[in-house]
């Protein structure tokens, strides 16, 4: 009773459910010629609509079920976890590097260049992004880079806004105005003094959007202005078996399931990091 006690509160404090999810969707995402042998961008009309292999009259070969143009769902989930995970690091990483270089100069400089630049962040937010991804989508055509860079475009606001905020409260510290006096070049200062006490902030924002941006190119996907086809995308797959729920509910439920598991678990890792690499809030949860 003790060791179930001590290991739930193990669990209790770490995210171990949200990592095993995460280490399931990077292991899928890096070896998935490993798992499947199948694209899963061919084929066979013939099998259009397989039911899953508990069904009667299912196959092993179709572990869950083939879509409406006979492709392996399985197949499908697992080379969808790649693309989700490509375009949301990509995204992450430049949206990020460009929104934290922004805040950080905006909340160190402040005055006309810290209005300015935030203006531009509101003007980001302010600008229906779906709206703009089907006009954008429909005079370039549908393709990865386009898709991913929007999401670059629609996802920087985030981190400069927050990272702004933790500069304006650095830059009145001690050591800061100590190497202001010194003479310290501003770049100097940006890198030595402000930037390592906002990569928590940064790590947190980050994990956090991970989720959202799986969501969004989804949600793109679904609407048809995402992935371009045959390429397995998660929001397509949702998107191709909506006519067929009621007798085909496989088609649908699955990517819909790994986009539920996927977002949560970066959610909870995001909540859990915040909670971690604050110490009040730390010692509260504790």
């Amino acid at each position: 009773m003790k060791q179930l006690q001590s290991s739930w509160k193990f669990v209790r404090v770490y995210p171990v459910v949200p990592l095993i999810l995460i280490g399931l969707l990077v292991f899928a995402a890096v070896f998935a010629e490993l798992i499947t042998t199948n694209n899963g961008e061919g084929g066979d009309l013939f099998y259009r609509n397989f039911p899953p292999s508990w069904y009667e009259n299912g196959s092993t070969y179709y572990i869950l079920g083939a879509d409406p143009l006979g492709r392996d769902v399985f197949a499908r989930v697992i080379f969808g976890a790649r693309i989700s995970l490509m375009v949301a690091t990509i995204v992450l990483s430049l949206g990020g590097l460009i929104g934290t270089l922004i805040g950080l100069i905006a909340g160190y400089k402040g005055g006309q260049i810290d209005e300015l630049l935030m203006r531009f962040v509101d003007l980001t937010f302010a600008i229906p992004f779906i709206l703009v991804a089907l006009v954008v989508v429909i005079v370039l055509g549908q393709s990865m880079s386009v898709i991913v860079l929007l999401l670059i475009i629609f996802s920087w606001g985030a981190f400069a806004r927050q990272i702004r905020g933790e500069s304006l409260a650095l830059k009145g510290r001690d050591y800061v105005s100590i190497a202001r006096i010194s003479g310290a070049s501003t770049p100097y200062i940006l890198w030595k003094h402000i930037f390592p006490g906002v990569v928590n902030t940064l790590f947190v924002i980050g994990s956090l959007r991970v989720g959202s941006l799986i969501l969004t190119e989804s949600v793109l996907s679904y609407l048809g202005v995402g992935v371009p086809p045959p390429t397995p995308a998660w929001g397509a797959m949702v998107s191709d078996g909506r006519d067929y729920i009621a007798t085909a509910w496989w088609v649908t439920f699955f990517p819909g399931l790994a986009i539920f598991l996927t977002v949560m678990a970066f959610n909870f890792l995001g909540d859990w990091l915040r909670d971690y690499l604050d110490p009040r809030l730390r010692q509260l949860r504790e």
